[in-house]
């Protein structure tokens, strides 16, 4: 099953289209906002609702949307309580949309690292604003780049170093190579051929996808 999970960040009107009609929704509290917008009913809202707010719960309640309202006094965030609730529902995978943006840095920040949770092994987790995509690698493995050619690809390490880092089909290529956390060394990169692909043996990487020009 494949679930849409929307943020209270920034949306892009061009966002909408990655929603399809089999897919299951969840709003992370105020990410209902931008569902609102889209006129698309979320299946549920998950958080603790200081965004949505009372009077809002209340007009989404009435139109017959689930609603799970966790303690402010929590551990996780709006967005890893959705991620879970939609892995529960039978997700496999899941986008994430609103998680850029927004007035709180370290929200956004947080966001992006949740891609790389060693704990969404097996399912296929990735980050959408516009034509950004943004995926992670967790461990061994290989990730074909969607491209086209001129498309940017940057390559960051989290959770320490990733080792053995191999590229095929980027202008700058990596040839089983260390890239090291806090380093730039993954800035920045180009399609330069397809097929391309990003291969770590050990280690964690985000990648970042952006064509020429995409927003």
């Amino acid at each position: 099953m494949r679930a849409v999970v929307v943020a209270h960040g920034d949306v892009l009107p061009s966002d909408r289209a990655q929603i399809g009609a089999e897919d299951y929704i969840v709003a992370a509290d105020g990410g209902a906002f931008a569902l609102e917008r889209w006129k698309i009913l979320p299946h549920l809202i998950v958080g603790d609702m200081d965004s949505l707010g009372d009077a809002g719960v209340e007009r989404m309640a009435k139109q017959g949307i689930a609603v799970a309202k966790f303690s402010e006094a929590k551990d996780e965030s709006d967005l890893e309580l959705a991620v879970a609730h939609a892995i529960a529902a039978g997700a496999k995978e899941i986008v994430l949309l609103g998680t850029l943006g927004g007035d709180r840095l370290d929200h956004e920040t947080a966001n992006l690292l949740l891609l790389a949770d060693p704990g969404y092994d097996g399912v296929r987790l990735e980050a959408r604003r516009g034509a950004l995509r943004i995926r992670p690698m967790r461990g061994n493995g290989s990730l074909p780049l969607a491209g086209p050619v001129g498309a940017l690809v940057t390559l960051l390490p989290v959770n320490g170093d990733a080792e053995g880092v191999t590229t095929e089909g980027l202008r700058f290529p990596l040839r089983d190579e260390t890239l090291r956390f806090g380093r730039a060394r993954g800035l920045s990169n180009e399609v330069a051929s397809l097929p391309a692909t990003v291969t770590v043996r050990k280690g964690s990487l985000l990648v970042f996808e952006t064509p020429q020009g995409g927003g």
